[in-house]
């Protein structure tokens, strides 16, 4: 990337035009917001609510899955021994609010990108700036299936192991609204930016903050964060781990491989 066009416009100027972005994307949210209110009662009872129920899409794979690889009935559910109750006066309205705001952030995330290549953009060469539409193609695609890898994996693999973990029988699980949509809003917004890795690695490396060599280097560290927290979200056991490390483990080769391509353009370029 390559400074342009800068001395035409001052701090304030920038400091204006990031403030822009700000509210053109906060009003974007904020239609989505009301879009899905529209659609309020699907959104929770379908959606947020469904990794809750023992018929969910994920438990009936795995325990499809657990058959395949001779597993039997070991990670098969039939139950989901807990509740959710509310205990504050205005939770449930909180909740509501903030999950509406969540689900307009995640519908509004290709425009949100396009306000920020906007901005970025003429920091840009030329035949950088024609590539908006894969930018804004393949960073809305990596979030979007970070969001479904967290919605279909990550929340389940938590909800179950929560649910079924106990430190004695006298105890029951009654979990209060806001720690599981915490959990909800941690686990889909964690995943889909994690699936970012690799846009934010191309970037970085475009400015020679990372190279694919420090990548490499510091990748048993990786696997090993990795590993743990596959291990804190999961059932322990080893095919529940394995199905949420997995992707995460692609995805930071992935990031390598941009990296390394990234360098070999800027050799070329200089060559």
């Amino acid at each position: 990337m390559a400074k342009k066009n800068l001395g035409e416009m001052s701090f304030l100027d920038h400091l204006e035009e990031l403030r822009w972005l700000l509210v053109r994307s906060t009003v974007a949210i904020i239609i989505m917001a009301c879009v899905t209110y529209t659609i309020s009662d699907y959104l929770f009872d379908v959606i947020i609510f469904g990794p809750t129920r023992a018929s969910f899409f994920t438990y009936h794979f795995f325990c499809e899955l657990s058959h395949q690889l001779g597993f039997a009935e070991s990670i098969c559910i039939t139950e989901m021994p807990f509740i959710i109750q509310n205990t504050e006066m205005e939770g449930q309205v909180n909740v509501f609010v903030w999950m509406c705001i969540l689900a307009g952030f995640i519908l509004s995330f290709p425009y949100i990108l396009w306000e920020i290549w906007k901005f970025i953009s003429p920091a840009l060469y030329e035949k950088e700036k024609k590539n908006a539409r894969v930018f804004i193609f393949s960073s809305s695609l990596l979030f979007f299936l970070g969001v479904l890898f967290g919605y279909y994996v990550v929340i389940p693999m938590s909800v179950n192991f929560v649910a079924t973990f106990t430190v004695s029988d006298v105890v029951l699980n009654q979990f209060t609204l806001e720690s599981y949509i915490g959990m909800v809003k941690t686990s889909i917004l964690a995943s889909g930016l994690f699936f970012e890795l690799p846009i934010i690695i191309y970037f970085l490396t475009k400015l020679g903050l990372v190279t694919p060599e420090f990548l490499r280097k510091y990748w048993k560290y990786a696997v090993v964060i990795i590993l743990i927290v596959a291990a804190i979200v999961t059932p322990p056991d080893v095919v529940s781990q394995t199905i949420v490390a997995i992707p995460m483990l692609i995805i930071y080769e992935v990031s390598i491989l941009i990296s390394k391509i990234v360098v070999l353009n800027k050799k070329k370029e200089n060559v």
